[in-house]
């Protein structure tokens, strides 16, 4: 063993985010001091990026399987059957703290990252979504930010050509100092083609293909489990650089090979590089592996075993192949213009062992470092303390709105609900000719490429009230994701989820997560709709100057439903004149949390809305059968901004107006009470259990004419983007 590294003191140890008792579990795990290599490597797989070790316990609690599922948690990507020998794979990841460090690189790598988590199980991938979560628009580092994010997201996505279909975005002054980037790509494969990552077959060539490991990244996943003090501008070196022209290249020569039978076992390298990807692989396997690193491709002179490890340079996988197949596989590589060595061999031994120039550098046992990670149950406050905390203030009497036309106008164009076109323009949306639902809906969807089928992908999630009831936000996020798929007439299949929040060694915020979870999870066994991948982000809190402290609990979701028929599909938009507009799910009466009572009254008060999660079942399976029976011709899930939010957006989608027949109230046209939807159908045709509440026609909507809300709707980010902040 090489003695040449310096001792390790307890301050190495704490710059590496290990405690003095996770030290003393590494001692105990190896049975004598670790070298600065070894000691990196627990400190990336035992840090919160990759082992979990705050959220695991609960996490465990979550639905996972169903008829549907191939493959829940655990793999690199979620995995769900969609007939006819083909299957969905996809998945949402993170990439926040690197984001608000290097927008553009840190939101172009997120996508090339999560990317790889889907081909390298052997999906092509055919869409990429996006939940964005930024600062009040004002802040003076947001336009940086709003812009380098977008033109990140879209130049990765564009130039590896995968279309970006469509995504969320929310403002709010908790994400000041630490934005949100989750990004989610679905992917299609066969049944009968998809790979793995465990490691297996003693002496089998491990193999490194895709680029050149460099400097960039190193630390990420450790920097990614630490909240932002003053010296985030000190962590750039820590942003990995993405090339999506090599990305492409990777991904046509990594399916190209998966037609073969080369493969034992795949894994992309993503957080914490090198050492994950072997790591995992071999201990999912249990076996061991042996590397020799001068043989690892370097971009860089002079790397240290500590910096290949621990670099989180893109582009790159780790495989395993069947002895003999070496030759056969470098010729594919090589004639993508890809790098191919092969680095190791798989072993019995149980054992990471490094070699480099001659000398062993690093061996120790595989177990500790993924299977026997540190797993804390974290202090939780109980609910009714947690309500005492969170400082919401009651809703308290309302008065009624002066002008419903005029609030109309004005949450049009707030942050929240204005049109994301100038953000979905700078993607390429329409690539590989196969998005049949752009962005603007309830959900995209994408065609299965040469059939008749269609995927239907929505991400959803409304931090305001995660924060003001976690379990009641927990459940939303899940309810509004299978309300907007079923609103497009698809069959919810399965959840993906990106769990943002802040510091889980506040009891507080451990309340937000457990809560969150608990409402998750209950409307994934009510709807169905099971949880099979997923990514926890936490530490996501500031104390850079101009920031704010710990972000909203955001658990985004992202889901799938399968449509059998492409031809048979809902859009937003008003088809005819006098077509009845139909009101399913009752009145609104809800202004807790509404974005009416934030933008027009000035307050963040009052309860969550509750989700009556039999009536959510019941209201999105009739939707989907008004869908599937071609009754209706046109759909929208009310959500933010109520009733005549909803109208309103459909009237601009049609470009054409509506004249309702019932009197509203603030609480009926701004409520956000949930299970709800608009439908259209022509005049004469009866909606059962729905109730009739206007005629599509005209040029206004409330009193406004469709020319003023398309201006308010259209200017929020046009203006916002083109001024000096």
């Amino acid at each position: 063993m090489s003695s040449s590294a310096p001792q390790i003191t307890p301050q190495i140890v704490a710059e590496h985010g290990l405690s003095p008792e996770e030290y003393d579990r590494v001692l105990k795990a190896i049975g004598r001091e670790p070298n600065l290599t070894e000691l990196g490597i627990f400190s990336v797989m035992w840090s919160e990026h990759c082992s979990y070790k705050s959220s695991k316990i609960h996490l465990m609690k979550l639905p996972t399987k169903g008829p549907q599922v191939i493959c829940g948690p655990g793999e690199n990507a979620g995995v769900v059957d969609i007939g006819d020998g083909q299957a969905a794979i996809f998945k949402m990841e993170s990439h926040n703290h690197p984001s608000y460090i290097e927008p553009y690189q840190g939101a172009a790598t997120g996508v090339g990252g999560i990317l790889r988590d889907v081909f390298t199980m052997g999906a092509r991938p055919v869409a990429n979504m996006n939940a964005l979560r930024f600062g009040r628009p004002d802040h003076p580092k947001m336009k940086h930010l709003i812009s380098g994010v977008v033109h990140g997201i879209g130049g990765y996505g564009n130039c590896v050509g995968v279309p970006t279909v469509g995504g969320e975005v929310n403002f709010h002054p908790a994400y000041d100092g630490n934005i949100l980037v989750n990004a989610m790509t679905v992917g299609i494969a066969d049944t009968d083609k998809i790979f793995y990552s465990a490691a297996s077959g003693v002496g089998n060539p491990i193999v490194y293909v895709g680029s050149k490991t460099g400097r960039d990244g190193i630390h990420g996943a450790t920097m990614a489990s630490a909240d932002f003090g003053e010296d985030s501008e000190e962590k750039r070196p820590t942003v990995q650089v993405g090339d999506p022209f090599t990305e492409k290249l990777l991904i046509e020569a990594c399916l190209e090979l998966m037609a073969s039978d080369a493969i034992v076992a795949i894994q992309d390298m993503g957080a914490a590089g090198l050492t994950s990807s072997s790591v995992e692989m071999a201990s999912k396997g249990g076996v061991g592996l042996h590397l020799k690193m001068d043989d690892v491709p370097q971009r860089e002179t002079g790397m240290t075993t500590y910096e290949m490890m621990l670099s989180e340079s893109q582009e790159r996988m780790l495989m395993v192949l069947k002895p003999g197949r070496e030759a056969f596989a470098e010729a594919i590589f090589r004639k993508w213009e890809l790098d191919f060595a092969v680095i190791g061999h798989v072993t019995d031994t149980g054992r990471m062992v490094l070699e480099h120039k001659g000398e062993i550098v690093c061996d120790i046992p595989l177990a500790p470092l993924a299977d026997d990670a540190p797993l804390y149950d974290r202090p939780s406050m109980p609910k009714d303390e947690y309500k005492i905390w969170s400082k919401v203030e009651p809703l308290g009497e309302i008065a009624e709105s002066a002008d419903i036309g005029a609030d109309l106008i004005t949450l049009m164009g707030s942050p929240d609900i204005a049109s994301r076109r100038w953000i979905w323009e700078q993607y390429d949306h329409m690539v590989g000719a196969d998005t049949v639902q752009r962005p603007g809906g309830d959900a995209a969807v994408v065609r299965v490429h040469g059939s008749s089928k269609g995927i239907a992908i929505s991400t959803d999630c409304t931090p305001r009230y995660c924060y003001a009831d976690p379990y009641e936000g927990g459940k939303q996020a899940i309810a509004e994701c299978y309300r907007n798929l079923s609103a497009v007439g698809s069959t919810p299949l399965a959840v993906t989820n990106c769990l943002n929040f802040a510091n889980p060694q506040r009891p507080e915020i451990m309340a937000q997560l457990t809560g969150c979870l608990e409402g998750m999870g209950d409307a994934c066994r009510a709807f169905d709709f099971p949880i099979v991948s997923g990514n926890v982000s936490l530490y996501n809190e500031s104390k850079a100057t101009g920031g704010g402290s710990a972000i909203l609990p955001t658990p985004a979701i992202g889901g799938i439903g399968l449509l059998a028929d492409i031809d048979v599909m809902a859009t937003v938009a008003f088809k005819n004149e006098g077509d009845a507009i139909w009101l399913v799910g009752g009145e609104g009466t809800h202004l807790g949390q509404s974005i009416w009572l934030r933008e027009i009254a000035g307050r963040e008060a009052g309860n969550a809305p509750k989700v009556d999660l039999a009536v959510e079942r019941a209201n999105g399976d009739a939707v989907r059968a008004l869908v599937l029976a071609g009754t209706v011709n046109a759909v929208h899930d009310i959500s933010d901004g109520g009733l005549i939010v909803t109208i309103a957006e459909m009237a601009l989608a049609g470009k054409i107006g509506a004249t309702l027949d019932v009197a509203l109230t603030t609480a009926s046209a701004f409520g956000e009470d949930q299970s709800r939807y608009v439908v259209t159908a022509p005049a004469g045709v009866e909606i059962a259990g729905a109730v009739k509440i206007g005629t599509v026609g005209g040029d206004s909507v409330a009193g406004v004419s469709i020319d003023a809300l398309r201006t308010a709707h259209e200017g929020f980010f046009p203006a916002l983007m083109d001024s000096e902040l």
